[in-house]
């Protein structure tokens, strides 16, 4: 419970961290914006995302594939609930909370984001494994001509297909991709119930230590 000032009322959250973790909670948890119709949601299907990319990223954020709210909304990680922008922030790749539609600042810090398989689907698990693998191939593709430091895929059974590495787990991979470090982190969507907002701003933070060293 929050301790008393000198003067009996509460003290608030101090310090940068303090800061973050209130808003990080903010985020997950506020009324989520006004969104398409079901009809608009469908009439997304098999749409894209368009990359957000630049030669000499530090790390270049590679999704699964677009949602379809991601796809009505033309901006990656758009569905509310999705704690991409939250970790983020938590993690201190970002100085502030962005928003899905401010998404071209995270070039400024270079940072960008693509998707393994372009197309929009309800959920990830509609894609065939040829998909990821062919997503996979195109990546490499990518990586060798954008160069990034890193490239971070959210999401590990994703790359295991898509890589034909059926044992890879979370955080540093031994085979870096063309000459760019590779790290996996957990898929930020919030489905994922395996991985809390602390832990999922924990292993954020380990992949922003690592290439800021």
């Amino acid at each position: 419970m929050p301790q008393a000032n000198q003067q009996g009322g509460a003290r608030p959250v101090h310090g940068k961290m303090g800061v973050r973790r209130k808003l990080f909670t903010q985020a997950l948890t506020g009324k989520p914006p006004r969104g398409p119709s079901r009809a608009e949601l469908l009439a997304a299907a098999d749409q894209r995302v368009p990359d957000l990319i630049a030669p000499g990223l530090r790390v270049l954020f590679c999704g699964i594939n677009p949602g379809l709210y991601s796809a009505w909304a033309r901006h990656h990680f758009a569905r509310p609930g999705n704690r991409f922008w939250p970790a983020l922030f938590a993690a201190e790749f970002t100085e502030r909370l962005l928003k899905p539609d401010q998404e071209h600042h995270l070039l400024n810090s270079g940072y960008g984001i693509t998707n393994l398989v372009e197309r929009a689907t309800i959920g990830s698990d509609e894609l065939t494994d040829e998909e990821l693998r062919k997503g996979g191939r195109v990546l490499e593709k990518k990586v060798r001509a954008f160069r990034p430091r890193a490239i971070a895929i959210l999401g590990v059974t994703a790359y295991r297909i898509a890589f034909a590495k059926p044992h890879a787990t979370i955080g540093a991979q031994p085979d870096g991709l063309s000459e760019s470090l590779v790290w996996v982190l957990p898929n930020p969507s919030g489905l994922n119930a395996h991985f809390t907002p602390p832990v999922l701003a924990k292993v954020f933070r380990e992949l922003r230590l690592r290439v800021s060293a």
